[in-house]
């Protein structure tokens, strides 16, 4: 693997990790959210991830080289577990029993993801500053 592998597979990482942030972030921004344009309360959203699609020839050539492949955001959807019923008579969404149908997004597991999301961030951001001086240090050697 070279330079320029690791920085292909450090990058498409940076990518894949500040999608998961910034789904994280509408989660925990809609927490409370009990009325969507779809109707019901807010779904708490994921992130699915998968290496990088490449074509047949290409992935052959790669498995013969031993080339590294990416990350990517396969898709982003939505979680399907119940909403949570809450008791609130006096909510504008309570139903006739008084119960409101609240996000099913826990804000303590929201935030265990957006902490490992960040850490996954920093670690590529380190794999990148690493690079570039071993990159640099290389240069150094033809002085």
């Amino acid at each position: 693997m070279d330079i320029f592998d690791s920085l292909k597979v450090s990058s498409s990482a940076l990518k894949a990790q500040r999608i998961r942030l910034n789904t994280i972030s509408s989660n925990i921004a809609n927490v409370e959210t009990t009325r969507t344009p779809e109707g019901g309360p807010y779904q708490k959203k994921e992130v699915v991830f998968r290496s990088s699609e490449t074509p047949f020839g290409q992935r052959l050539e790669q498995s013969l080289n031993r080339q590294v492949q990416g990350v990517e955001v396969a898709a982003i959807q939505a979680n399907p577990s119940p909403p949570k019923m809450v008791y609130n008579p006096s909510h504008p969404d309570a139903d006739e029993e008084g119960n409101v149908a609240m996000p099913n997004v826990d804000i303590l597991e929201e935030m265990v993801d957006m902490t490992s999301a960040t850490r996954a961030y920093e670690a590529n951001a380190t794999v990148i500053k690493a690079v570039k001086r071993m990159a640099l240090k290389a240069l150094e050697i033809g002085r």
